[in-house]
């Protein structure tokens, strides 16, 4: 081939190669601190930070305090030096969607809290809502209201959200990963076309209430539990909801029981809830050092650590569970990763270290 020939062929070559390369995942980091914190972390390493969380005062989205608006103007501002980074904010949170249920219930009630949404979106140069309500239409948070009438309200609230911010608004909700959420909260085919993204919570699958220990947040199903994120995923993707839309959820947490009688290493055993621990302690906490050892379901891909001289079992996510969780998202074409949340992981060489890591491979 002739050498004037070449080069246009391999600049076509290389050309072809990164057009055709794929467009990385998301990676959605729910945020819950304050303004100053936020500086001690890699938000390079972000698409999206979700502020949270704001509630309902009537039926209006409200802050709590000087504070949070304080904190939403430190994440807006960022978009300065990281133009391609998103800001939402996020409605609700496990206890904070006491009024959910009635406050939706009606479309004069969906329309002012889709005007309140719009103008602290507008003043705050913010990008979007994440709706995290925790249930619609079954029991969640103790004592809050719920009702069969809550499934077509949601999809009732996506539409109005989604007339009132515009095309441009990114809109998603926070999902409960488990059957019950997938078939019963909400009305996934009317649901999905008025939402950038669904926020699979699959974590807590394991969770305080429970009297016997077990995975959290395991990505695979197995023999001694059936809920998991795969799990969730492929209900959803049977009920044709898009893969792009979905987003797997990682926990920067662990969950710790005592009283675990050292019978299969403390997993699947009867014991006492103690302990929601930040992952920038768990090492420290429930380390090699403090006399736990660490154990990996290879069917799950999920780990825990016991001790079997303190009876203690804890379940958490590990550097290489997330890692098995973006390979999953890439392998499903799944539109990304969320997690809560960003204060609990360590500034440098964390969990989402680890996440971008395996994003940009």
């Amino acid at each position: 081939m002739r050498k004037w020939l070449l080069v246009p062929f391999l600049f076509v070559l290389a050309f072809s190669a990164s057009a055709f390369k794929p467009k990385p995942i998301d990676v959605i980091a729910y945020y819950t601190g304050n303004a100053e914190t936020i500086k001690n972390y890699p938000v390079s390493k972000l698409t999206h930070i979700i502020y949270s969380f704001l509630h309902l005062k009537d039926d209006t989205l409200s802050f709590g305090s000087d504070k949070q608006k304080a904190t939403l103007l430190a994440l807006t501002e960022l978009k300065k030096e990281y133009p391609k980074l998103k800001v939402m904010i996020a409605l609700g949170g496990w206890g904070g969607c006491a009024t959910c249920s009635p406050v939706f219930s009606t479309q004069g009630g969906r329309d002012h809290f889709a005007q309140s949404v719009k103008r602290i979106l507008d003043e705050y140069n913010a990008d979007g809502i994440d709706i995290d309500w925790e249930y619609p239409t079954i029991p969640g948070f103790p004592d809050h209201d719920y009702s069969l009438s809550d499934k077509d309200n949601f999809t009732a609230l996506m539409k109005t959200l989604r007339k009132t911010l515009g095309k441009k608004a990114e809109i998603s909700f926070a999902a409960g990963g488990f059957a019950s959420f997938v078939e019963e909260s909400v009305d996934w085919k009317a649901v999905m076309p008025y939402v950038n993204r669904v926020n699979l919570m699959t974590y807590d699958l394991t969770n305080g209430n429970s009297p016997t220990t077990g995975h959290h947040t395991p990505l695979y199903s197995s023999p001694g539990q059936i809920e998991s994120g795969n799990r969730c995923v492929e209900m959803l993707l049977a009920k044709g909801v898009s893969s792009k839309k979905l987003v797997l959820g990682a926990a920067f947490y662990g969950r710790a029981w005592k009283e675990v009688q050292p019978v299969n290493n403390g997993l699947y055993q009867s014991g006492v809830f103690t302990a929601f621990v930040p992952y920038k302690r768990l090492l420290q906490e429930y380390g090699d050092a403090a006399g736990y050892q660490i154990y990996t379901d290879s069917v799950s891909k999920a780990s825990w650590r016991y001790s079997s001289a303190e009876r203690k079992f804890i379940t958490y996510e590990t550097i290489e569970s997330v890692k098995e969780k973006v390979t999953y998202s890439k392998k499903k074409k799944l539109g990304g990763i969320m997690f809560w949340e960003l204060t609990l992981d360590f500034t440098e060489k964390g969990l989402l270290d680890a996440i971008y890591d395996s994003v940009n491979e």
